[in-house]
């Protein structure tokens, strides 16, 4: 009923050449996942304030990508309080990370800022920079 193909398909399946695309190691995914959350904690960092802690994370961010990261320009308007929050659970990320990476540094970096964004919201009167 049907005639039989006679020519080659110029479709192919998706696994067919397994070097189609270049394939990323767990390590270079996890560098890109945890300069991506430091990128973020940079951004509140620098929304608060805090030019000293914006310093540390840039660097750790810098070694990561290669290349210096873009520093926060805009304001996000947020109360303090909120950012220091979002600064806690960036920096809670960026630990797990770390830590699956065995990145000692940043994993270290990570847990001071939390202790800092934890100080800083058990303030009475909440500072805008640990």
């Amino acid at each position: 009923m049907y005639e039989p193909i006679r020519t080659k398909s110029v479709h192919r399946m998706a696994d067919d050449d397994p070097n189609a695309y270049p394939h990323r190691s767990r390590e270079e995914e996890l560098d890109i996942q945890l300069a991506g959350h430091l990128a973020a904690l940079l951004a509140v960092t620098d929304e608060l304030g805090d030019t000293e802690a914006g310093e540390l994370i840039a660097r750790q961010v810098a070694r990561l990508r290669g290349a210096p990261p873009a520093r926060h320009a805009g304001l996000s308007g947020s109360d303090a309080r909120s950012l220091h929050q979002r600064a806690h659970a960036l920096a809670g990320r960026a630990l797990v990370v770390a830590a699956s990476r065995a990145d000692t540094a940043v994993a270290i970096l990570a847990a001071e800022r939390m202790d800092a964004h934890t100080a800083a919201l058990a303030s009475p009167e909440l500072v805008s920079a640990p």
